[in-house]
């Protein structure tokens, strides 16, 4: 049983006209993406939507409907049903009934923004007016990449408004749309790796500030709360212990690109040692909830913040070894 995390979370909009594009679309689609298909389309509150049933049809991916708590999983497709509206929380659906609003395509692809950041796919099909384009927005601005059809939409209103936002980046027929999946995938797991401070604070969602810290001012103490990590954007910082007899220690000095106070990730109740400006700095605060939640969704981050303390520890064991020969 498929049990992986996507690689990327594509969520498919449409209305009128949207159920040949859907067709489309899958018929199109390998079955082993590594993606998630999420499916929104505006169904009466009254009807008996028979959609996962005829979208099974087009595709071996197995097609559900979403249901509250449900585990999103890769290579699925899921579909939303009647009088719901459907979000997503981390890599499951919280489904509310009845709809709370019109627009439940801006309300999920809203939710797509903040679960899954730079992993989130939007696509808006044939369908009238404007639902859809204010979620596009939101992607775009978390990191995500939006396509959006083109003349081939039997009602192009949904599509047209999304491309007179200015957040599309490709306008494709739905039988072109996987090419163009293919392609993002391929440059997500060939691209250099690079941590970006204003994508990663578009993407993380709640629980992350840049904090401006001048010389000499103490960024967290020893015995306070360990509650938060700290990514260096600017300046130098030293980390410092007092023993109980006053006597005190530098242990590091970190630079731009390095980590501080991670201990709180390890069950550090409170902090060991003391941070302090060298220099007037910018760091990146990372609520330690945050950080958990973004180490486990955002693959760049995770492989930063893991060669920075590969590299440390081999630093440390260096020194270990060097005093303790220089000892005997």
């Amino acid at each position: 049983m498929e049990t992986s995390h996507p690689t990327f979370v594509v969520g498919v909009g449409g209305s009128a006209g949207g159920l040949n594009a859907y067709k489309t679309l899958l018929d199109a689609l390998p079955p082993k993406t590594g993606m998630a298909f999420i499916i929104v389309s505006h169904i009466l509150p009254t009807a008996h939507s028979l959609l996962a049933e005829i979208l099974s049809r087009h595709t071996k991916m197995p097609v559900t409907v979403a249901s509250n708590a449900m585990r999103i999983q890769a290579n699925h497709v899921y579909v939303s049903s009647p009088n719901t509206d459907i979000l997503i929380r981390g890599y499951s659906f919280k489904i509310v009934s009845p709809r709370t609003t019109r627009k439940h395509i801006d309300l999920f692809f809203s939710s797509l923004a903040e679960s899954m950041g730079a992993r989130a796919v939007g696509v808006i099909l044939s369908g009238y007016f404007d639902d859809g384009t204010e979620g596009c927005k939101r992607i775009k601005a978390n990191g995500g990449t939006i396509i959006a059809q083109d003349v081939s939409a039997e009602v192009d209103g949904m599509s047209l408004s999304a491309q007179a936002s200015g957040c599309v980046d490709f306008v494709l027929p739905p039988e072109k749309i996987p090419d163009a999946l293919r392609r993002l995938k391929a440059s997500e797991t060939t691209e250099k790796l690079d941590f970006g401070t204003n994508i990663f604070l578009a993407t993380i969602g709640e629980g992350r500030k840049l904090v401006l810290f001048p010389r000499k001012q103490i960024i967290y103490a020893q015995g306070g709360p360990s509650d938060a990590v700290f990514y260096i954007q600017k300046g130098t910082v030293k980390i410092s212990v007092v023993s109980q007899d006053g006597k005190e220690a530098t242990i590091s000095i970190l630079n731009p690109a390095d980590f501080c106070g991670e201990g709180c990730l390890a069950g550090q109740p409170l902090r060991l040692g003391t941070a302090t400006a060298m220099t007037d700095c910018e760091l990146l605060r990372i609520d330690k909830d945050a950080m958990m939640f973004a180490l486990g969704r955002e693959q760049k981050l995770s492989d930063v913040f893991t060669a920075y303390l590969l590299a440390r520890n081999t630093r440390y064991e260096a020194d270990l070894i060097a005093q303790l020969f220089s000892s005997s």
